[in-house]
């Protein structure tokens, strides 16, 4: 259930309001109750790169067989190795019962890890990745340079089973929060990952799971699961976010971990800040 849209006008009116949700459904700061994704424009929608690249409503199962093809190039070129064994079997297992999908949530660990490592080098993906901090979830609100269309950016907090419990239809789509724990990308770790899959089973038939949209359930008028607020905040707050979470050693090299994200924190921390137009002697006491 997509909530009314907070319209924050400063970084210190988000984080008053976002205590305020979170006190008033009784998860306070520190709970994981809550998922987080930062949003470079106020405008954009929630989807998954598999979205964007055009491949909605795609076969769970096909594209299964789609990234274990591509799977030996991957591991020759990064030297890395995914042991994941007999995966036909364990997927068409899955995708032939409703049951175990609800309870498993994903076949297998590994495959798993897999897929988050394709996801973060830029494979397109049906995992729409979140992070756990609003404060990771705002440096990618912020990071773009480019002045978003509106001139505002979206933090977007979610909230799958606030009551700790949600029930699914098998001829509806349904959201799946994955979980943060398992062996795969440094990146993360870092970013502090969580993930969610929108899948639906149309009927007890083997290899009918599909990917859908998140945003068609965000569209159900359910209050008790699948919750989304969207917080809007100016663009012009941006030096003063970037500025005030690298104080707490949040940029994209401490995200990110490469020599370029290192050039990207270097450039903000000390081009973009010297670039500001200080105010005159003038100006100042007017």
């Amino acid at each position: 259930m997509r909530k009314p849209d907070v319209n924050a006008p400063t970084w210190e009116e988000f984080l008053a309001r976002l205590e305020e949700i979170r006190q008033a459904e009784g998860t306070p700061l520190g709970t994981d109750r809550y998922l987080f994704r930062g949003l470079a424009d106020s405008t954009w929608r929630l989807s998954t790169t598999l979205e964007r690249a055009g491949f909605s409503g795609k076969n769970v199962g096909d594209y299964c067989s789609v990234i274990m093809r591509v799977k030996p190039q991957v591991e020759s070129f990064t030297g890395l190795k995914w042991e994941i064994g007999d995966l036909p079997s364990k997927i068409h297992e899955v995708l032939g019962d409703y049951d175990s999908w609800t309870l498993r949530r994903f076949p297998d660990p590994v495959f798993y890890s897999y897929m988050i490592h394709l996801r973060h080098h830029g494979f397109p993906s049906p995992l729409l990745d979140w992070t756990r901090s609003p404060f990771v979830a705002a440096y990618f609100a912020f990071r773009s340079r480019e002045i978003p269309a509106k001139g505002r950016v979206s933090i977007c907090m979610f909230a799958d089973a606030p009551k700790g419990y949600k029930t699914t239809s098998n001829i509806e789509p349904h959201i799946r929060r994955i979980g943060p724990y398992v062996t795969t990308h440094r990146r993360h770790f870092l970013q502090q990952s969580d993930y969610t899959m929108c899948v639906m089973f149309p009927g007890k038939f083997p290899g009918q799971l599909q990917f859908m949209e998140h945003e068609e359930v965000l569209g159900f008028k359910d209050p008790h699961q699948d919750l989304l607020w969207r917080f809007n905040i100016p663009w012009t707050e941006r030096p003063k976010v970037l500025r005030l979470l690298d104080e707490y050693n949040l940029n994209a090299f401490s995200l990110f971990d490469s020599e370029e994200s290192l050039m990207e924190t270097l450039s903000i921390r000390e081009l973009e800040s010297s670039l500001i137009v200080q105010p005159t002697t003038e100006e100042s006491r007017a």
